[in-house]
This record gives C-alpha cells, structure tokens and sequence, in this order.
C-alpha cells in the first residue's frame, strides 16, 4: 500500500485566512529536552470544519464518531475551469462515481500558490446550485487544495451553511491532490481530540493500493 500526504506543514509562516494570526511557535528546553510550544487557531493549515463552527447548535468533532473521519474517496480535476465556478452541469458526469464514494477531493493545483497573496484570491469554488446537488448524496466530507468552500470575500458562506446543515465535512488547505489516481482510494483525516472543537487541523492521507 502506497501513503500520500495531503497535509501542509504547520509552520510559523504558513498562509492563514485573512485577518487570522499565524501560528506562533516557541522552542524550549524543558530539564535539557526539547519542547515546542505551539499556539495556533484551530483552523489553521490543513484542518476540518466542523458543523458548529457555522451552524449553531451543531455537532463538534468530538461528537461525531470516529468513522466519519476515513471512507472511499475520489478527485475531480477543476484546474482549468473557466470563471473558476464548479457547476452543477461540470459534476453531472461524475454523479455514478459519486454516489460510490464517502469523499470528493477538488484539485484545482491552487496549493502551488501557497504562502503567496495570489493564494486568497479566485480559486475555484461551488456554485450554491452545485453545492446545494452535492449535499444531497451521502458524503462524509469534501476536500479542497485552497483556503475556502467560498470565496474569500463572501462572508456570508453559503456553502459553507449548505453542507455543514447536512454534516458533510469540509477540509480546506490540502495539497498534493494532483498526485492521487482517477480511480477510487481509501481516505482518512482524522481531526486533533479536542473538546467542543469547531475545527482542528489534521492529518489528510490516501491510501493507495
């Protein structure tokens, strides 16, 4: 079986969505050993959205089981879409395949513009028709290789409300997607153990053969 990492480094110079700090990392010796201390918000690098951080009311993470966090999952290349909008009728083509999969990971190569101010600005994103279409199969999760479900300057996340609503899971800030297969693969991501947590960074891996 093949691993591959789908997860950014954390560091302290990572992109972070505007108006977050950047983790700050404090390196110690404690006794003679090494010790880091981190601080960072919960939605920093490759992390999860959980359903309470938009919908009040919600499940945290660590209310939801543990099998929520691995199942089948495939990717849809959106690299060169125009307008950057991932439509409806652009994922009717996929509609057999997804029905078979728990996971939808959109590569669209945007983390080759990690730590740049191009990062943040017109990756693709779900139309709410799309989004809206999506939700209504039985997913765990979706994944992107950019910093939001929405563009950055839609504060009202309307994608965001549409698959959390259904506790479909969104993983943000992935990479590495352009070195997965057409066909399907096992996936796992599983989140920090955190109480009450609206999101954590995690771990994002496929499994491969």
């Amino acid at each position: 079986m093949t691993l591959i990492d789908l997860s950014h480094t954390i560091n302290p110079d990572i992109s972070v969505f505007p108006g977050t700090e950047k983790p700050v990392f404090e390196r110690k010796e404690i006794e003679g050993y090494p010790e880091v201390k981190i601080t960072m918000y919960t939605h920093t690098a490759t992390h999860m959205d959980a359903p309470i951080h938009i919908i009040k009311g919600a499940r945290t993470l660590d209310e939801l089981p543990m099998d929520k966090f691995m199942g089948k999952a495939m990717v849809i290349n959106c690299k060169h879409l125009r307008e950057n909008q991932i439509t409806k009728e652009f994922l009717l083509p996929y509609e057999d395949r997804i029905k078979n999969v728990e996971f939808i990971l959109f590569y669209s190569g945007w983390d080759a513009k990690w730590k740049t101010d191009a990062y943040f600005k017109d990756f693709p994103t779900l139309t709410s028709e799309a989004t809206t279409w999506l939700s209504e199969f039985k997913l765990k999760g979706i994944g992107l290789d950019s910093i939001s479900l929405d563009p950055v300057v839609d504060m009202n996340l309307p994608n965001h409300k549409i698959v959390l609503a259904k506790e479909i899971l969104i993983i943000e800030n992935m990479t590495n997607l352009d070195s997965l297969p057409n066909n399907e693969f096992m996936f796992q991501c599983f989140p920090l153990k955190i109480e009450k947590a609206d999101g954590s960074p995690i771990r994002a891996v496929a499994m491969i053969g």
